[in-house]
């Protein structure tokens, strides 16, 4: 049989797997056993063996021990309530604004989102929170839905992220190093929580309508008990940020030692809150534990596709395909962009990592383009795939957390607009390539 159908039987095989429901994890090793089974000739000994070398491989990989910290992080911090705080100090001081409440949420996601790193905690968190109050104002229901869902997933690229640290654990290159990835994706997530806001702004004066201001009679705060408001609510989580980034960034502590320094500063906080607890805790740790299992799971099954993909000379038949065509790197990179943005229409975001990382990424080195901005650009892609019907995750999390008002038609309307800006976002990242590499190259160096 010959590579090039090998190929599309593989991916074929994989696609209708998932389609019929099929668990991806167990999808994807069993799909690699069937394949590596064909390519070697029915030798199971071998194909074992290069089954246990990969996952071993995959266990001793310290960078990944901060998946389980950081996921911890996040779970104390959902529930010692840092948020909520932040939420009501800002709905005073921008709720008089047009669309200044929603601007307030946009705001707040995008703190949370830097000491979370989790969605499901950042959407459900807002959903409960704001998705009401959004609705008591006047706000319409697309543009509540859409603001909530889109800054609800800043989590995933913000740092800490998990989905970077799964990133620099799979290319183990030093140029998409975690500390790198970390730099480079705070820019490209302001970027877009600023695109955010520019947005309803706009939105909202040329239609106030879609986000009133909150009645002159409901703002009686001074504008010190505002500033006091403000700072009090605002210091905890930023104290978290510092700690966490901080250390990363000047070099004093390792990803994982950081996302250790961030359970304790976690733990800090919501005793601080007086939301710990023998309950917290264990909910914390059975969430954590659940959660890094299912990624870990995740990893295994697509590192053993990977591997069988590659080996079997699927990643020289994709790169042979593309890089054959005569047409410009920038073609080649938006046909890349174009399937990992499709792929995450339907597929969860690490298995899209697991199966296009070590296909693509020879394919950017090829051309010349930087890893980190590759690498970037991928992950913000990704974020899309949070919002993208039919299985965009967040419209699901805030649909089971919202008030019944909320129909899907309004949350699919609603998140439209919000994708949109985030292709917007990585043009503009292709377009400025600094808006990535520039943070790196202040702490890191060249």
């Amino acid at each position: 049989m010959s590579v090039e159908l090998l190929t599309i039987l593989m991916f074929l095989t994989l696609m209708i797997s998932i389609a019929l429901g099929h668990p991806l994890a167990i999808t994807l090793a069993a799909v690699a056993t069937l394949f590596g089974l064909i390519d070697n000739g029915g030798n199971i000994p071998a194909l074992l063996q290069m089954f246990v070398n990969n996952a071993w491989g995959i266990e001793q990989n310290y960078v990944l021990v901060a998946i389980p910290l950081f996921i911890f992080m996040a779970q104390i911090l959902d529930r010692s309530k840092v948020s909520e705080g932040l939420f009501d100090a800002l709905y005073i001081v921008l709720g008089g604004l047009r669309g200044g409440l929603g601007m307030a949420v946009i705001v707040v996601s995008t703190v949370f989102a830097a000491t979370t790193g989790i969605i499901g905690a950042s959407v459900v968190a807002m959903g409960l929170m704001a998705g009401p109050a959004l609705l008591r104002r006047g706000y319409d229901r697309g543009l509540a839905s859409g603001i909530i869902c889109s800054s609800g997933t800043l989590g995933i690229l913000i740092p800490p992220s998990i989905m970077l640290v799964v990133y620099g654990g799979l290319t183990g290159m030093k140029e998409t190093s975690v500390g790198n990835l970390f730099a480079g994706a705070i820019m490209p997530g302001l970027l877009l929580s600023v695109l955010y806001l520019g947005y309803v702004a706009i939105r909202c004066f040329i239609n106030p309508n879609f986000g009133p201001p909150i009645p002159a009679e409901d703002r009686t705060a001074t504008l010190g008990q505002k500033v006091a408001m403000t700072v009090k609510s605002f210091v905890p989580p930023f104290g978290l940020i510092l700690t966490v980034m901080g250390t990363i960034l000047a070099g004093v502590a390792t990803p994982t030692e950081a996302a250790a320094l961030g359970c304790i500063g976690a733990l800090i906080l919501a005793l601080a809150n007086r939301k710990l607890n023998l309950e917290v805790l264990k909910l914390a740790c059975d969430s954590t534990l659940r959660t890094t299992a299912m990624i870990m799971i995740l990893f295994v099954g697509g590192k053993l596709f990977s591997v069988v993909f590659l080996s079997i000379g699927g990643g020289d038949v994709v790169a042979d395909l593309l890089l054959g065509m005569d047409v410009s790197d920038y073609v080649i990179l938006a046909i890349m962009m174009a399937v990992v943005f499709l792929m995450g229409m339907f597929i969860d975001w690490a298995a899209i990592l697991l199966v296009v990382v070590p296909i693509f990424t020879p394919i950017a080195m090829d051309l010349d383009f930087n890893p980190l901005w590759f690498a970037m650009l991928v992950c913000v892609n990704l974020q899309t795939s949070f919002l993208t019907p039919p299985f965009g995750y967040a419209l699901f999390y805030f649909k089971g957390v919202a008030p019944a008002e909320y129909s899907m038609g309004d949350i699919y309307k609603g998140i439209i607009p919000f994708v949109v800006i985030q292709l917007i976002g990585l043009a503009l990242m292709i377009s400025f390539p600094e808006i990535i590499t520039w943070l790196p190259d202040v702490f890191f160096g060249r």
